[in-house]
This record gives structure tokens, C-alpha cells and sequence, in this order.
């Protein structure tokens, strides 16, 4: 299964129709690989949620902006996760014999500060319920897992501030990226806080963007002469029962009284099913795009991806080992620290900043010598999300 072409369109808080994003990443990947839009098999797109317009059916919305042409259609929803769902369900498609050649698109405008349910009274949805029951925003959720690895660990406020600048400086170089500019440790410490131990540039902004890559079937990639990305696994697994870690948007944990707990927690799974299906594991890595929603949560996904053990994520760190020239590079794009979450894009993004480092096609971020990436996020609701690529 090859990767034959990718694009975006910048992020930012531009305040367009998220439509326009998503045909301007999907005219960018389409010229990257070669391959005319008339003649894409099979399009998915990452589900943009709005009420009242076609972010619902973002398939087709895509496909009608991009000008009807036949092909086959789906819409994937999974929160953060969605491209990665989008992903999967193209290459499930090929892999099956059905299509050559599939076209995945995701793009987003988000709303000013943070991501909010949509309106209605719903109680019933977990989601809902802890923004009305306990206010309970999503950085509120960041900064319980910041606290826990402060517990558990011994991190603090400057290890954390040390992430963001890291991605700062990895992220100045990434034309696509919303936030270009260099911080020091003491502006992050010294940023007003949100939600406690987390300050301001601890936490990633909401922002517009688009991300899209063009799949294609091993005789389709020869013909076109793109041969060089392969994707070698994609996990959407979810949680087993009980997961005693707190997970959004839950506001408790299963019990582990009668049933003990999985041997492997639900975040490590992602990547462990990945490693699996791939044939790899993380000592196979030349780099990672990681889910940075803050500062803290990149520090538990080095865990996580078997970079290190539990606890050992600061050291690494601290020893530059995830900075480009060292020895597993995180977030060379500059992460969502220096993007911004745009939902349905974010997983998309990550694959594309993955080729080009395979490619080496990076620029002045370039991991030398990269041979092996992975992507990693979660999805609200236990949706797995990981992407193993290859040369």
C-alpha cells in the first residue's frame, strides 16, 4: 500500500468554510502524486461536526466541491481519530481489490477558545455531560493527566515547558504550521495558567486546516512512479475493560475489583497494535508524530510508543534523544504545540509530515536518514489512532 501523494493547506484561524481547506490540501496531494482528479477511484472524508451544513457528509461535500465524478464515497467520524478512520477505510478498500487509486480529505474551522459540545440537552452523552455536569473542558482533562505524571513521576512545570520548546523550534521551519516563532521555557512558565499545573502555551489552540494524501494500490504506484512511502499498519483499536485510566470524555474509571486489568493499558495498545501488524517495533523508529494536545500528554505518548519505560520520558528529553539530531526525533512538524487542533485533519497531517521526512523532503526539519514514522492520536470515545509508514 503506497502513499503517492499528499498536501495541506496552511493552519491558521483564517475563518472560511472548512470546504475550501480540504479542496486545497486535496488539489495539493493530487498533483503530488501525478493522478487526475477524474480518475480517483474512491473518496473519504474526515467528518467535520456542524449543524445546519455539509461538515456531516464530508465526502461528499468534498467530492461535490472538487466536481462530481463517480466515484465511490464514505464519511468517517472518530473525533481526533477520524483521518486515521479515513485512512484505514481507503486502504481496506484497495487492499480488498476494490479501487486503485483513493483520495482522503479532512479539514476543519473551529470556533474561538475551546472545543465545546454541540447544543442540545443530551443526558445521555458522556461528552455533554462533563462539560454541564463538572465544566470539565478538555484542557481541565490535559492538566489531570499533567497532575498524574507529576504524582506518579516527579515531572513539573519544566519539564513540561521543555516540550513546547522543543516543538517551538521544530515548528519555525514548517511553512503549514499556525505558530512559527521560537518560545523559552521561562514564557511558557510565565503564560497565564488554565487549568492547574498547565499554563497557556502548555496547551494547544483550536485553529482551520487541511490535510489530504492520495492512496494507491502496488500496480497503481508503479504506473505513476510513486513507490517510495508505504504505509505498513493502521491501528484503530479501542480500550479493553476495565480501563482504570481516566479517558475523555469519561469522568470516572471501570472498576477493577472483580476483573482485573488489561496486561497493556489502552494508549500503549494503539502503538502495540500497530508494531504488530507492521512487523517493527519502536527500535525501529527514525521518528514520530505524537498527539500533543499539551505539553504533558507528549511526555506519557514517549511511554506509550515504547520509546522508554514508564517514568523515563523526562530523561529522554532532557538528553535531547526526541529532537531532530537526536536519537528519535518527536513532532519535527512542530506538533499540534505549534498547528492547533484541526479534528478531522490532525491524523492526516501527521502521515503527510511522515512521507515527506521519508521522502526527505523535510527541508530544513529534516530527520536524516529517516526510514521508519509513525503517527499516534486518540479519538474521544476509545478511538485508537496509529499509522506506521516506511520506505
Amino acid at each position: 500500500m503506497a502513499v503517492v501523494g499528499v498536501g495541506m493547506h496552511p493552519w491558521g484561524k483564517w475563518g472560511r468554510n472548512f470546504v475550501g481547506y480540504g479542496v486545497a490540501a486535496a488539489r495539493a496531494a493530487l498533483d503530488d502524486a501525478g493522478v487526475d482528479w477524474s480518475d480517483v477511484d474512491f473518496i473519504v472524508g474526515g467528518e467535520t461536526v456542524r449543524n445546519g451544513y455539509g461538515g456531516y457528509v464530508a465526502g461528499s461535500t468534498m467530492a461535490r466541491a472538487l466536481g462530481w465524478n463517480g466515484a465511490r464515497v464514505a464519511t468517517c467520524y472518530a473525533a481526533c481519530a477520524s483521518g486515521s478512520a479515513a485512512i484505514e477505510a481507503a486502504r481496506t478498500r484497495i487492499l480488498a481489490g476494490l479501487c486503485d487509486v483513493a483520495l482522503v480529505v479532512g479539514a476543519d474551522t473551529t470556533p474561538k477558545g475551546f472545543l465545546a459540545p454541540n447544543a442540545g440537552e443530551r443526558w445521555d452523552d458522556p461528552d455533554w455531560l462533563r462539560f454541564r455536569l463538572i465544566g470539565a473542558t478538555n484542557p481541565a482533562f490535559f492538566a489531570m493527566y499533567a497532575r498524574r505524571r507529576m504524582d506518579l513521576y516527579g515531572a513539573g512545570p519544566a519539564d513540561f515547558a521543555m516540550v513546547k520548546v522543543k516543538n517551538a523550534r521544530h515548528g519555525r521551519h514548517n511553512p503549514n504550521a499556525r505558530y512559527r516563532a521560537e518560545v523559552k521555557a521561562e514564557d511558557v512558565m510565565a503564560s497565564p495558567v488554565v487549568s492547574d499545573p498547565l499554563r497557556l502555551l502548555d496547551i494547544c489552540a483550536t485553529s482551520d486546516g487541511g490535510a489530504a494524501v492520495v492512496l494507491a494500490s502496488p500496480a497503481a504506484a508503479r504506473r505513476l512512479g510513486q513507490t517510495d512511502v508505504r504505509i505498513r499498519a493502521v491501528s484503530t483499536v479501542t480500550p479493553r475493560f476495565p480501563n482504570t485510566a481516566l479517558d475523555l470524555p469519561d469522568i470516572a474509571t471501570d472498576s477493577a475489583a472483580v476483573v482485573a486489568p488489561p496486561a497493556i493499558g489502552f494508549r500503549p495498545s494503539i502503538a502495540a497494535a500497530a508494531y504488530e501488524e507492521a512487523g517493527l517495533g519502536p527500535e525501529d523508529l527514525s521518528l514520530a508524530e505524537v498527539y500533543d494536545l499539551s505539553t504533558a500528554l507528549e511526555l506519557d505518548w514517549y511511554e506509550d510508543i515504547g520509546l522508554c519505560g514508564p517514568g523515563e520520558a523526562e530523561k529522554l528529553l532532557q538528553e535531547g534523544a526526541t529532537t531532530i539530531g537526536g536519537r528519535i526525533p518527536v513532532n519535527p512538524s512542530g506538533g499540534l504545540a505549534c498547528f492547533g487542533e484541526a479534528v478531522p485533519a490532525q491524523a492526516i497531517a501527521q502521515v503527510c509530515e511522515v512521507t515527506w521526512q521519508l521522502r526527505g523532503q523535510a527541508g530544513p526539519r529534516q530527520v536524516e536518514g529517516a526510514q521508519v514514522g509513525l503517527t499516534i492520536n486518540q479519538g474521544l470515545f476509545g478511538h485508537g489512532s496509529c499509522v506506521i509508514l516506511s520506505k
